[in-house]
């Protein structure tokens, strides 16, 4: 989940130079970066889907948990079951359609409008992802449900 990371904030990095460099191009030389809209979109992709298994694997994702200290520890283990199953479909689900986007764009040479970027290796790039969050949920769909704040005797807060 390392390379993750590493991807993810090289590209963040990439968009947070960009965005100064076309400022600073529009305001001092009166000419932006052409195609910077473009490279920012791609790049957004990147920053998202590449940090889309390392925030399956830490168990970041938005969580409603309201009513946890109302379940007991079996209903919340069940619960855990079918999310995460319901989760590590999706994502499966989501990468073969990506993967298949993917080879018809190759297939018809799919290319951004100003800088003609192939968009394949980057739908590529969001299937493999997918792919590898739904392998972390798939591994987490028979661990237990973690203890709720009323299992542990604390307040609710």
């Amino acid at each position: 989940m390392a390379a993750s990371a590493a991807l993810s904030g090289l590209a963040l990095f990439a968009i947070m130079a960009l965005t100064f460099a076309d400022v600073l191009g529009r305001k001092l030389l009166a000419r932006s970066i052409p195609g910077s809209l473009e490279l920012t979109e791609l790049l957004m992709v990147v920053v998202i889907f590449a940090a889309l298994p390392m925030v399956s694997q830490r168990d970041e994702h938005v969580v409603f948990n309201s009513l946890d200290g109302h379940l007991s520890h079996a209903l919340r283990t069940a619960q855990c079951w079918l999310v995460e199953s319901l989760c590590a479909t999706a994502l499966a689900g989501l990468s073969l359609l990506m993967w298949r986007t993917g080879d018809a764009f190759v297939q018809t040479g799919e290319t951004t409008a100003q800088l003609a970027i192939g968009k394949a290796p980057f739908i590529y790039g969001m299937a493999v992802a997918c792919a590898l969050s739904a392998l972390v949920h798939l591994l987490r769909v028979r661990r237990p449900a973690p203890a709720s704040a009323a299992d542990r005797g604390t307040a609710l807060s």
